[in-house]
């Protein structure tokens, strides 16, 4: 049976402690946990290094993209409930996506061609409907993302999907996985089902059900003392550090990067997913559709962006480890994990019964601490 070995927790928590020491991130909270228990919960560093507020067990971090496996899996009850299906066409929802173009750059331009096929939900649950993100590269129709204002917060969940189906598609739905804007699609999908903003339905589907007070678009100003913050300036360029300013209700509920949360909020969310769709003995959702949503959906499908390493494919809103070797980092077959823009990660080793979470606040230095502290997690396993 799989155990933690303590001088490895120990060096995991040093390690962390030496890089606020550095001056590399203002604080951070890890959690490591085996067999369902919380073997280690460590907070380090100032929640807000301009006022030298050490980090609290209670922080509110902005998750970004840790908010894409609750949407996805609020996506997946509702199915459950036979309220939708996977291969529904998201036009049957959103009509403005029922005649999508698809853009093909040509000499800096870009040529529009006619969609092979409609994007469905599926796709938007596994990033192959043909969207992108107007920050992973400078493509053209990168460039018109981000001339739309794609991010703009004082729209609505239907207002963004207006603007974004004016849009051309970058792929062909279903031609190749690419890291995108669907799952704020999706989160539009699930409010023209359900009748309900995304807020009330996240709530009620899983924030209450599993006690997570502290999860939401946005903090309250009684708990602003709460919210952990990033160092002014980015220690490596020296440029200003902005995030989203989340005293301020968005009229945009971005399903794929909306949310603020706490380290035992998502552990509530994580212990969900470890007992295969239990809480505290209530059934939430069933153990085969979180075996289908932590299953590979990508197969042969292309990948682009180095986000999903080699030996990895993609499930329903978390990525999967399809291969013992080919990453450099290490894992078991069937892992599967995600992060956040703002420097938050989590991982769960059904292998190994071993679930684990980073939080901080470090958007420039993001990809290096999720892999720092997926080696030191795995260092631990005895």
């Amino acid at each position: 049976m799989a155990a933690l070995n303590a001088a490895g927790l120990q060096r995991l928590r040093s390690v962390l402690q030496s890089h606020v020491d550095r001056g590399r991130i203002p604080g951070a909270i890890a959690v490591v946990a085996l067999g369902g228990h919380v073997e280690c919960f460590e907070a380090v560093g100032s929640l807000d290094a301009r006022a030298g507020t050490p980090m609290p067990a209670d922080a509110i971090f902005r998750i970004y993209s840790m908010t894409k496996p609750l949407v996805s899996l609020a996506a997946l009850m509702l199915a459950e409930e036979g309220r939708l299906q996977l291969t529904d066409p998201v036009a049957d929802f959103l009509p403005e996506f029922g005649s999508q173009q698809v853009a093909v750059e040509e000499g800096g331009g870009v040529r529009l061609v006619p969609a092979c096929r409609h994007a469905s939900v599926h796709d938007l649950l596994r990033h192959t409907a043909g969207f992108t993100y107007e920050f992973l590269g400078e493509s053209a129709l990168q460039r018109q993302y981000r001339d739309a204002r794609l991010a703009d917060r004082s729209r609505s969940n239907a207002g963004f999907c207006k603007v974004l189906a004016a849009l051309p598609l970058a792929h062909h739905p279903g031609a190749c996985w690419e890291y995108s804007r669907a799952t704020d699609v999706l989160g539009a999908v699930l409010e023209v089902v359900t009748g309900q903003s995304l807020a009330t339905l996240l709530r009620e589907r899983l924030f209450e059900p599993l006690g997570m007070k502290d999860t939401a678009f946005a903090v309250p100003r009684t708990q602003w003392h709460r919210i952990a913050e990033p160092l002014d300036r980015d220690p490596d360029t020296g440029e200003a550090v902005t995030l989203l300013d989340v005293r301020k209700v968005p009229a945009f509920e971005s399903g794929g990067g909306g949310l603020v949360s706490t380290a035992d909020d998502y552990l509530r969310f994580l212990r969900l997913l470890r007992n295969q769709g239990r809480f505290e003995g209530t059934r939430l959702v069933s153990r085969k559709t979180i075996e289908w949503m932590t299953a590979d959906h990508l197969g042969p499908i292309p990948v682009r962006h180095d986000l999903l390493p080699p030996g990895h494919g993609f499930g329903l809103g978390v990525a999967v480890r399809t291969a013992a070797g080919l990453a450099p980092q290490p894992g078991s077959v069937g892992q599967y994990f995600w992060s956040g823009i703002g420097g938050t990660y989590f991982l769960v080793d059904p292998a190994e019964d071993l679930f684990a979470l980073l939080l901080l606040q470090a958007p420039n230095q993001r990809i290096h601490y999720r892999n720092l502290f997926r080696h030191l997690v795995y260092a631990a396993v005895d």
